[in-house]
C-alpha cells in the first residue's frame, strides 16, 4: 500500500491512489486534472522518501470530482454576567479530489 503526504489547501493530507479526499476549496473547475508538487513524503512498499522539505521530482495527480460545503459548525460566544451572547454558524467550502497516481523518481504508483 503506497501513500504520500502532501500539502494542499493549507493543510497536510495523507493520500493514497484510488481514493478521494476533501480539501479546502481550490480554484479549479470540476472534471479537470490537477498536479500537486508539494509532496512531503512518499512510502511505497517499505521504501520511504522524506523531503527536506519537499521530495525532489515527486508529484501527485488527481481529478477534481466536485465542489461542496462541509457540515455547519456553530460558534457560540457568551460572556457571563454581561447578557452578551453571539451565535454564528460556518460552513467551509471544500473541493473533493480523486487521487489518480503518485509519481516519484520516474516510477508511477496507481491504484490496483
Amino acid at each position: 500500500m503506497a501513500y504520500a503526504i502532501i500539502a494542499a489547501g493549507g493543510t497536510q493530507i495523507r493520500v493514497e491512489p484510488g481514493r478521494f479526499y476533501d480539501i479546502n476549496r481550490l480554484p479549479v473547475e470540476p472534471d479537470e486534472k490537477i498536479t500537486i508538487d508539494n509532496v512531503l513524503m512518499v512510502e511505497n512498499d517499505g521504501d520511504v522518501s522524506i523531503g527536506q522539505p519537499l521530495v525532489e521530482g515527486a508529484t501527485v495527480s488527481g481529478t477534481i470530482v466536485s465542489h461542496l460545503r462541509a457540515r455547519k459548525i456553530i460558534v457560540y460566544k457568551m460572556q457571563p454576567k454581561k447578557k452578551t451572547r453571539k451565535k454564528q454558524g460556518h460552513r467551509q467550502d471544500l473541493t473533493r479530489v480523486m487521487i489518480d497516481s503518485i509519481t516519484v523518481g520516474g516510477q508511477t504508483i496507481t491504484a490496483e
